[in-house]
């Protein structure tokens, strides 16, 4: 990794950082699949405070100091084992929970051939059939987002999302 050391920088202070500002929380969300149309996902562990039970892609935060491919690498060997596999950003998704703060969500997607699985305290991994998806208790939007992502190529554009949530807290998605 290079980092520029030379010309005149925008010092820290001059980010534009306030309180007053939209503020998000970075997030990254990884969907492996293997040759046989499977998608490899978590069902949450009963303790997880978020999506307990419900079926999920692999990720979470983003820690300070990682970028978003540095962060996807560390949530899939903390809650797969799996190291050093290729992945392809292919789309970002930005959720709005409150006025002034979101949720900005950067979705990973990679290919998975091995057999090794190395499980973790966030849940049960679990390859799932594409078709089969309808039977599985999923987080709200993957009925819609996972089909996208499954036939996203590395020529496709980008995937960009806005999920927003209506005065009776249902989830609205939007895709460019």
């Amino acid at each position: 990794m290079g980092f520029f050391d030379g010309g005149r920088m925008t010092p820290k202070s001059d980010q534009g950082m306030d309180h007053v500002r939209y503020q998000v929380v970075p997030r990254v969300l990884i969907f492996l699949f293997d040759h046989h149309n499977r998608v490899l996902l978590l069902k949450g562990s009963a303790q997880k405070r978020l999506w307990a039970g419900l079926y999920n892609g692999i990720g979470g935060h983003i820690e300070a100091g990682e970028d978003i491919l540095e962060a996807a690498h560390r949530e899939l060997f903390e809650e797969t084992g799996i190291l050093d596999l290729s992945m392809d950003l292919c789309g970002q998704i930005m959720v709005d929970v409150a006025p002034q703060v979101g949720v900005a969500i950067f979705v990973f997607k990679g290919a998975y051939h091995g057999t090794s699985l190395t499980p973790s305290d966030e849940g049960m991994l679990s390859w799932v059939n594409l078709e089969d998806l309808d039977s599985l208790d999923l987080v709200e939007d993957l009925p819609v987002l996972l089909p996208k992502i499954a036939v996203h190529g590395p020529s496709s554009p980008m995937i960009i999302a806005k999920y927003t949530y209506d005065g009776a807290g249902n989830l609205r998605i939007s895709f460019r």
